[in-house]
């Protein structure tokens, strides 16, 4: 029934409770230093500045007690559209004059240029990724608002509703596994029903066959669950208040500000390198 277990395959949003360092820190510098090495690593043009910030991410998973086996198990749903992107740039990446000529397929250059920018996008959305899923396994629900709300708080004097905001972000990353068990259910109901799973591993084709009528059902479950919820916010006042306030007050330690510095010598490192 492996073919089923779509929610293992899922990193982004699960949170694993393993109360180590990473887990014990303010959830604002968690937010905003996951937000910094995030930006760091999509605008760096740096492929061993890129490198460095993937061992970063992969030193930092196993700091949080996560199994590391599981972490890189996220790669895998994105990873042949990655490829495809990838080898995208190999072929049609604008090159130089003096750019060393690999190998032709017809009209096609392969370039050393178009080999550096494939694989530094694939780097790219790797280290993203990674660092996405680690921000998960480290920010439960219950921080990731209060943290977004007490970051977001000085914008209310701007006018802006930012309970609003930090609710559409929750609400995403609780959605994602949400998708995937559902998803799996979708796909139990239609094996039940004689449609062949076995044969989705035997090419690309076969899987996207397979993995099509999951679309519709999929989208119309979401939207009912979503109309669910809207109903069931109503019903309960969201928004009668502008002004929210928190049972747990946080406070900024000294471990919460050793890591602000490590996360800005990291991005640095990661942008400059």
């Amino acid at each position: 029934m492996s073919e089923f277990d779509f929610l293992s395959k899922v990193t982004l949003g699960q949170y694993f409770p393993t109360a180590s360092i990473l887990h014990r820190l303010d959830p604002r510098m968690k937010i905003a230093g996951f937000t910094i090495l995030i930006l760091a690593l999509t605008f760096s043009s740096s492929r061993i500045g890129l490198a460095f910030g993937i061992l970063i991410v992969l030193i930092g998973i196993l700091i949080s007690k996560v199994n590391l086996a599981f972490a890189l198990k996220g790669l895998l749903p994105p990873l042949p559209f990655l490829l495809i992107i990838a080898v995208l740039q190999v072929f049609f990446v604008v090159a130089g004059s003096n750019a060393e000529v690999l190998f032709s397929i017809g009209r096609l250059q392969i370039t050393s240029t178009g080999l550096w920018a494939g694989a530094t996008l694939l780097m790219r959305f790797i280290g993203l990724i990674l660092t996405l899923s680690l921000a998960s396994f480290c920010i439960s629900n219950t921080e990731m608002i209060s943290g977004l709300a007490l970051l977001l708080k000085p914008l209310n004097r701007l006018g802006l509703r930012t309970d609003d905001l930090v609710m559409v972000v929750q609400v995403m990353l609780r959605f994602i596994p949400f998708l995937a068990q559902t998803a799996e259910r979708i796909a139990k109901a239609q094996a039940s029903r004689g449609a062949d799973w076995q044969n989705a591993r035997r090419g690309l084709f076969t899987r996207i066959k397979q993995v099509v009528p999951l679309i519709i059902p999929l989208f119309v479950i979401s939207l009912r669950r979503s109309e669910n919820m809207a109903l069931a916010m109503d019903a309960r006042a969201y928004g009668y208040r502008s002004d929210r306030t928190s049972l747990y007050e946080f406070l900024l330690k000294k471990q919460d500000w050793v890591f602000a510095l490590l996360i800005i010598t990291t991005s640095l490192a990661v942008y400059c390198l």
